[in-house]
């Protein structure tokens, strides 16, 4: 999986590859020694190479923030494969749906189909590395359709529900 990281002005190249359950960790070309545990939902243990950081994210109306140490960082991830790309509205207006942030798979579903939802409010988790990520509302609104079920494997960029 190869991955487009932008993070403020720069553009990164990640790619991802697993191999008996091994993953590999190439940034722009290089490979990075790297191993992350999560610690709770949302908050990772990473080690690059012999470097320890602590990792929170952070989902909310179409942007994600990343948090290293007290260094907080808004990231756009791309994956090329996907057909997302392109900048997200920034209006309430309109429907709006839910995009999967990476590969994974669905390990809970927190509303139901016609909920209520203020912005922000967590929609369903999705794991991908042994990391759990909460796909938050991007608007307030009424959760129109979900598209996935518990369980369901989704690909980066896969549309996983709309709230309206």
């Amino acid at each position: 999986m190869i991955y487009e990281i932008a993070i403020g002005e720069k553009s990164y190249q990640l790619e991802l590859d697993r191999a008996n359950g091994d993953w590999s960790c190439r940034l722009d070309g290089r490979s990075v020694e790297a191993d992350g545990v999560l610690i709770r939902r949302g908050e990772l243990s990473l080690r690059l190479g012999n470097e320890c950081y602590n990792v929170k994210c952070e989902q909310s109306a179409g942007e994600l923030k990343i948090w290293v140490g007290q260094d907080g960082f808004i990231v756009e991830v791309r994956d090329p494969r996907s057909l997302r790309g392109g900048s997200r509205a920034s209006d309430e207006h309109g429907v709006k749906k839910l995009i999967a942030p990476m590969p994974g798979k669905v390990v809970r579903i927190l509303v139901e189909q016609g909920a209520q939802v203020e912005a922000g409010t967590g929609i369903m988790v999705v794991e991908a590395m042994k990391m759990q990520n909460e796909v938050k509302s991007p608007k307030k609104g009424i959760v129109q359709k979900l598209m996935v079920s518990q369980g369901e494997a989704v690909n980066a960029g896969d549309i996983l529900g709309i709230v309206e």
